[in-house]
Order: structure tokens, then C-alpha cells, then sequence
């Protein structure tokens, strides 16, 4: 039952950074496309993270991955994948 809470807070966490990015990137989307970047966002914003010579809390790994799902919807708009 821990894993289904674990997937769940996921979830929402990462409809909330695809949100936040979304609305940086002045781009509009659904909640699937807003999970996606979110969950997608934290991956890539995890790397960068990852590269850097200081580590954080959830404050600064919520940033990360914001700028990560900034960058997947960059790569998506450069690709033309998606509405926006």
C-alpha cells in the first residue's frame, strides 16, 4: 500500500511542476501533459541536480525539476510535439 501513496504524491508533485512550468513557459496544457512534464522535469532537473558540486533540500531539488520541465517543454515546442 506504501508504493500506491508513493506513486500517488508523485503524481501530484509533478502536476504541480509541470503547473509552475507551464505557466513559466506560457504555455497551456492538461493535467496529463502537466504530470508528464512534471514527472519528466524531475528526471532532468535530478541530472542537472546531480552535476553540480552542491547538494539540497526539496526546495531545491523543486526547483530542478521546474527548470527541467522548462526545458522538456522547450525541446517539445522545438520538436513541435504537442498543442503548444
Amino acid at each position: 500500500m506504501d508504493w500506491l501513496i508513493s506513486i500517488l504524491v508523485s503524481l501530484v508533485i509533478g502536476a504541480i511542476i509541470g503547473w509552475i512550468a507551464g505557466i513559466i513557459m506560457g504555455s497551456g496544457g492538461s493535467l496529463l501533459r502537466n504530470i508528464v512534464c512534471g514527472v519528466l522535469g524531475s528526471f532532468v532537473g535530478g541530472i542537472i541536480g546531480g552535476l553540480l558540486p552542491f547538494g539540497g533540500g526539496f526546495i531545491v531539488n523543486f526547483i530542478f525539476a521546474v527548470i527541467g520541465a522548462c526545458i522538456i517543454i522547450a525541446l517539445a515546442r522545438a520538436l513541435k510535439i504537442g498543442g503548444n
